[in-house]
């Protein structure tokens, strides 16, 4: 990838589950080094462009393409992505019992570079991820998800990235339901994360998270499209206005 190829490009993408349309034309740019926040209302559309991005097989792409690293990925499986460096941070993660943290992120990395690690070798690397991320070591030997708390589950998300350092790092509403000590490990880990070489797509409804990250481009999305896209100032205006401000543009 040379340096002026996009990390992410998204080409007037049109996708939908059955007959109901859901993404209504987005187009969005993300460069190496960039923090993106795509900010909208519940019911907007926000984790279904997660979800294709990833290449969830309820949703169908109708129009539009989806380029990484230049590389057109519209018809990429979920595996394909993510062993080229993409990475989903779900909103709800799921609980998979029997498996534990340490297990899962073994064939996480296995799959996403094709080196087996040994245990040894993967658990000093989990231990110096979870130092940096204020973790308990304990945490490695949990089954994954299982029993753990909304911050809990967010800090396991977190700690898949420091270990798998994806270079495209996508966050589906990472901060919802989150206390303010949880939200504050969540944010510091993704800073830490940061890098001239990784982008994030930060997908949130309100503004919290963006207080301790702070974004270098901030994206309106409502009805299934972007309506206006600014620097942080944009989320500071909607923090004051609200999103009826922006429901103009769609009428």
């Amino acid at each position: 990838m040379s340096e002026t190829t996009p990390l992410l490009q998204i080409e007037d993408l049109r996708a939908g589950a059955g007959d109901i349309e859901i993404l209504k034309g987005v187009d969005l740019t993300v460069n190496q080094g960039e923090v993106h926040a795509l900010m909208g209302p519940n019911g907007s559309g926000k984790s279904t462009l997660a979800s294709v991005l990833m290449g969830h097989p309820v949703y169908r792409v109708t129009a539009g393409r989806i380029l990484y690293k230049g590389e057109d990925v519209t018809a990429a499986s979920p595996s394909q992505r993510g062993a080229s460096g993409m990475f989903l941070a779900f909103q709800h993660p799921e609980a998979i019992p029997g498996v534990s943290v340490i297990q899962f992120l073994r064939q996480a990395l296995s799959n996403r570079t094709g080196v087996d690690l040994t245990v040894l070798e993967l658990r000093l690397k989990v231990m110096d991820a979870m130092k940096d991320l204020g973790m308990e070591t304990s945490f490695a030997d949990r089954y994954l998800n299982e029993g753990f708390s909304g911050g809990e589950r967010k800090r396991n998300e977190v700690l898949q990235m420091a270990v798998l350092q994806p270079d495209l790092a996508i966050m589906d509403e990472t901060d919802s339901g989150l206390d303010i000590d949880a939200l504050r490990i969540v944010a510091d880990g993704v800073n830490k994360l940061t890098s001239p070489e990784r982008g994030f797509l930060i997908i949130t409804h309100y503004q919290r998270l963006l207080r301790y990250v702070e974004p270098d481009h901030v994206h309106i999305f409502m009805d299934g499209q972007i309506l206006e896209s600014g620097g942080p100032e944009l989320a500071v205006r909607l923090e004051q206005e609200g999103y009826d401000s922006f429901r103009t543009v769609l009428t």
